[in-house]
């Protein structure tokens, strides 16, 4: 018989703040936090807005000697543990140490350190990179220097699944409590690519909004006027603890992972089906595993990107899995208020599934305006919710067509 699983933490760190209930009160306040660029020059680019983590001192989280060893989305994985942790008021002792893990991904890695560390090499040559160039930037990094921190000695892993890579990180995580094979892992994503290369490229595809003049209306998932995402920068952790354990060492608990679904569009690197096949069968795997009906769930985080394909189809993949249903259900997507994390917007996102089941709030989609006719469910427009909330589901999907899907359920002691 699978364990239950309890999520008794959750760090979060993104535009609209840093630490959980920062972050989760201006979520619930309708907060946008995109605003033009600052970490470089974006006056050449098309798109020159971004979610940026505004004031963050690296120094607050890591000590100083270690700073330039870490790539950004490093320093924001370790933060965001920080606050996870702390939360959970979880202890790692060393009988506890070979059964308790990390798994936290990134969709890209350490961008600005891999673009600064190329310049140095074509301009002074291979003899003045850093030696902590590979170790500062490659994607596993983050879980390897929050394994250190805490001293866990259990399953130590990363993914890097496009923006599908947080979801995988804490569903994978659920399974290895689920069948044994960790009591505790700390696990989610984190993403570090306001750089030239990152917003380049994503321009590039002319995948962003170039609603540069009023950034805070620029990312507007459904609405008739959207016209492409924007990128944000930060990480959602969660520490995921066996049940039992949990209660026995008298933590909080704030929801339970009940649901994990996957699966493929095997369609196109970058765009869905139109008829959502994917996305579909990702939130029916889900809802299967939690062995719930359609009809049991409340509330939906969306993926929700502000694309006028991916949020069409999203609408279409919602309808086809919940029936009826799909109309009587509270679908925001809080990438209007951050942006798209990437590879870190799956564990801002569980997260904030989860705080909606402990408050019983649906947070809200902003900038919704004009109604596209093409997506006509509950969005929760410009406004959370209060309202009864048993069953949260959290989408996420990435590039090459690969899903994620968790379902987490409000705890009853």
């Amino acid at each position: 018989m699978p364990r239950r699983v309890a999520v008794t933490g959750v760090g979060l760190l993104c535009s609209v703040g840093a630490g959980t209930e920062e972050c989760w009160t201006a979520i619930l306040a309708g907060k946008g936090g995109i605003g033009p660029i600052t970490q470089f020059d974006a006056s050449r680019f098309s798109c020159r807005i971004a979610g940026e983590v505004k004031h963050f001192d690296p120094l607050t989280y890591v000590e100083k000697k270690d700073v330039k060893k870490m790539a950004r989305f490093i320093q924001f994985a370790i933060a965001a543990s920080d606050f996870a942790v702390k939360t959970a008021g979880l202890q790692i002792r060393e009988a506890d140490a070979e059964m308790s893990g990390v798994y936290i991904g990134s969709g890209i890695g350490g961008f600005e350190v891999i673009e600064r560390e190329h310049q140095i090499l074509m301009e002074r040559g291979p003899s003045r990179l850093s030696p902590f160039f590979i170790p500062s930037c490659i994607i596993n990094l983050a879980s390897g220097y929050v394994s250190i921190r805490y001293g866990a000695k259990g399953p130590n892993s990363a993914t890097a699944t496009a923006c599908t890579t947080s979801a995988h990180s804490v569903g994978d995580s659920f399974r290895l409590i689920q069948h044994g094979y960790a009591d505790t892992m700390i696990c989610g994503g984190s993403e570090a690519c306001v750089t030239p290369m990152g917003i380049g490229g994503f321009a590039a595809m002319r995948a962003l909004s170039t609603r540069n003049d009023e950034p805070g209306r620029a990312c507007r998932p459904w609405d008739l006027g959207r016209d492409g995402f924007i990128v944000g920068e930060g990480a959602g952790i969660l520490v995921l603890e066996e049940l039992e354990r949990a209660q026995a060492r008298g933590a909080r608990i704030l929801a339970e992972v009940v649901g994990y679904g996957m699966s493929s569009d095997a369609h196109h690197i970058t765009s869905p089906p139109d008829d959502g096949d994917g996305a579909f069968r990702v939130m029916r795997n889900a809802m299967k595993d939690a062995r719930i009906e359609a009809s049991d769930v409340q509330y939906v985080n969306a993926h929700g990107t502000s694309t006028p394909i991916g949020d069409m189809a999203e609408t279409i993949a919602l309808k086809r899995a919940f029936g009826d249903h799909a109309y009587k259900l509270a679908v925001s997507s809080t990438k209007s208020m951050t942006g798209h994390l990437l590879g870190g917007a799956g564990g801002l996102e569980a997260g904030l599934c989860v705080l909606a089941l402990r408050d019983q709030v649906a947070p809200p989609t902003i900038n919704y305006e004009v109604p596209d006719p093409a997506c006509d469910l509950d969005y929760v427009p410009n406004k959370a919710r209060p309202m009864a909330i048993e069953y949260a589901l959290s989408n996420s999907f990435g590039f090459g067509g690969t899903n994620g899907c968790l379902i987490f359920k409000k705890y009853e002691s």
